[in-house]
């Protein structure tokens, strides 16, 4: 395992990165295609994601072979085939048509922090994965997710929420991740043991 750096991304060998920004101690994992996209600190993704036009949060774990903000094709045109958007992949005398990538960067998928997305995921544009919540294996999801709470299947239905709604709304409100590093490493055995309630008594939430 890498030692994670605050400055820059530990980017795993086969990746293809576009347009993508990068917080502290941020990992992707081997083979994975991250475009127009934001990583929040220490959040990372295993191998062989593919992510798209999603803006994630801080300490996110996004496991292999997620697919998060997948693009559409234009079902409401003549053709679904991307010759007419990147056109210059077959024509030496055209543009590819930057009206609809435009139209494609702006559906935004949101992953709040703490979160989990589980192996094989896909979370669809314009879905908000609220702080603490966890997405199944193999789950996909198309509406938006209440923060702490834990979905899965196919579409993605609620299961049952991680905390009760007022744990939950303390845990939002201490916003844990937005604590500095030392401050994480001086509660590291307070987060490694202590049930969530006790750790809100402990730290003021």
């Amino acid at each position: 395992m890498p030692k994670l750096s605050p400055e820059t991304a530990f980017v795993h060998h086969n990746c293809e990165i576009t347009a993508t920004t990068f917080g502290r101690y941020v990992e992707i994992g081997a083979g994975s295609r991250a475009g127009h996209s934001h990583f929040g600190d220490y959040s990372y993704c295993d191998r062989l994601a593919d992510i798209a036009n999603t803006s994630i949060g801080k300490f996110a774990n996004i496991a292999s072979l997620t697919r998060i903000g997948p693009t559409d094709h234009p079902m409401e045109l003549a053709s679904l085939h991307h010759f007419h958007y990147r056109s210059s992949y077959y024509w030496d005398d055209t543009a590819d048509d930057p009206a609809f990538f435009a139209r494609r960067h702006a559906r935004r998928t949101v992953i709040g922090h703490d979160t989990w997305i589980g192996h094989g995921a896909i979370v669809r544009p314009d879905v908000t994965i609220g702080h603490g919540a966890v997405v199944g294996a193999g789950a996909v999801v198309t509406r938006d997710v209440a923060p702490y709470m834990i979905v899965a299947g196919v579409p993605a239905q609620p299961l049952r929420a991680r905390y009760i709604p007022q744990v939950a709304e303390r845990m939002i409100a201490l916003a844990w991740w937005d604590w500095g590093h030392d401050a994480l490493r001086a509660s590291l055995d307070d987060f490694r043991t202590l049930p969530a309630e006790e750790f809100l008594e402990k730290y003021g939430g």
